[in-house]
């Protein structure tokens, strides 16, 4: 195992690389082949390659990705070592141990009929790409296991996760001499002042929980919400009043209803400053994982953690978000953190404890054993909402 984390850690996968993120599918795809004697099904989208196994009428589904944060030429700075019991290098905790236990996993059965393959590359940067081939695979399964890291060094599950939607606010202005005639000018830059303390405002709020709908009716779930300004850029020169300035804006909501509450005020923005124009672009981009989703799979993996001996199993909701929200939002019961324990994601701490790699692989083994053959009983999805994307 150590060996095949070694050679996938050592094929960077930046995102933002399509030509990396394919040589790195050559290399996943040659270790999932050797283990499981199959090749995949290679998908290019828009550039980004996916990979998909199936093993007869699949109806529990591996999920993962390859793509990692990392840039390239990172493996310099953040050298492949093991030492002290820890797996260190580039995605060696998001997700590559994670990819390597799945494999050994799923080749460890007598058969893996029954069984489907989704290794993503692009989740990342919000899986733009791949969230239908997501949505349209688990529609079908009765259980999703996700291999993204466990949730603390502990090796918790996770067992939520908060939605997500990213926004840019583009402040229109109009450009002048900064020296000779800036009156004549509107300042992009004073206006996305105004929008960013507009919309720090609103974190606060919901922070806070004391957001209200229109009719005054609170919301008391929004107070797990956050809005935050992260990006900020204007101007072309230094002595020319800004004609143009953007605002980049995370958020983290905890229900549907939140982020709803929050796309209605993000796009109700009001400039303040006369003259000025505001565009609001991006919206949705994930739905929240509710803890209903994964309540019955927990249940079960606990119990067979204890079967195996293993500590006891713990489960907590996360802010960040992964392909496990698409699985889930689609009705397919799914548990996610069930890949490496370590710690340090996208970090320059990141590493993977060794010695939990095997315990976690036998726990995923018999998941998949006692749910491919099960019937699903989950409730279908209603009809599914349009959602925004970055333009």
């Amino acid at each position: 195992m150590l060996a095949d984390l070694e050679e996938l850690v050592c094929c960077e996968s930046f995102s933002a690389d399509h030509g990396a993120v394919a040589r790195s599918a050559e290399v996943v795809a040659a270790l999932g082949t050797r283990l499981l004697g199959a090749e995949p099904e290679t998908i290019v989208i828009e550039g980004v390659t996916h990979l998909r196994w199936a093993f007869g009428a699949p109806r529990v589904l591996l999920v993962g990705h390859h793509d990692t944060v990392w840039p390239m030429g990172s493996l310099r700075t953040h050298p492949w070592s093991v030492a002290d019991g820890m797996a260190r290098g580039p995605g060696v905790l998001d997700m590559k141990a994670g990819l390597v236990q799945l494999f050994h996993a799923l080749a460890s059965l007598p058969s893996p009929d029954g069984v489907g393959v989704l290794v993503t590359g692009d989740e990342e940067v919000g899986s733009p790409t791949s969230r239908r081939l997501i949505e349209e695979t688990a529609r079908r399964c009765a259980a999703a296991f996700v291999l993204e890291a466990s949730a603390d060094e502990a090796g918790a599950l996770k067992t939520a996760r908060k939605g997500t939607s990213r926004y840019e606010v583009v402040v229109h202005g109009r450009a002048a001499h900064a020296g000779l005639e800036p009156h004549k000018g509107i300042n992009a830059a004073v206006e996305a002042a105004h929008q960013v303390l507009s919309i720090a405002g609103l974190g606060a709020t919901v922070t806070a929980g004391a957001a209200t709908d229109a009719d005054g009716a609170a919301h008391p779930a929004l107070g797990a919400a956050t809005v935050t300004p992260t990006l900020l850029s204007a101007g072309s020169t230094r002595n020319t009043v800004p004609a143009l300035a953007r605002v980049s804006v995370d958020v983290r909501v905890p229900t549907e209803a939140a982020q709803d509450w929050i796309d209605a005020r993000m796009r109700g923005l009001a400039a303040r400053t006369p003259g000025a124009r505001l565009e609001v672009q991006g919206g949705r981009q994930r739905p929240p994982m509710q803890p209903e989703s994964s309540a019955e799979l927990f249940a079960l993996a606990s119990r067979l953690a204890a079967e195996l001996g293993q500590e006891p199993l713990r489960g907590i909701a996360v802010g960040g978000a992964s392909d496990g929200n698409h699985t889930a939002a689609v009705g397919c019961p799914t548990l996610d953190g069930l890949g490496a324990v370590g710690g340090g994601a996208h970090a320059d701490t990141e590493y993977v404890d060794i010695a939990r790699m095997v315990p976690r692989t036998r726990l995923l083994a018999e998941l998949i054993t006692r749910t491919r053959t099960r019937s699903r009983t989950w409730p279908e999805p209603g009809p599914t909402r349009a959602r925004g994307g970055m333009s």
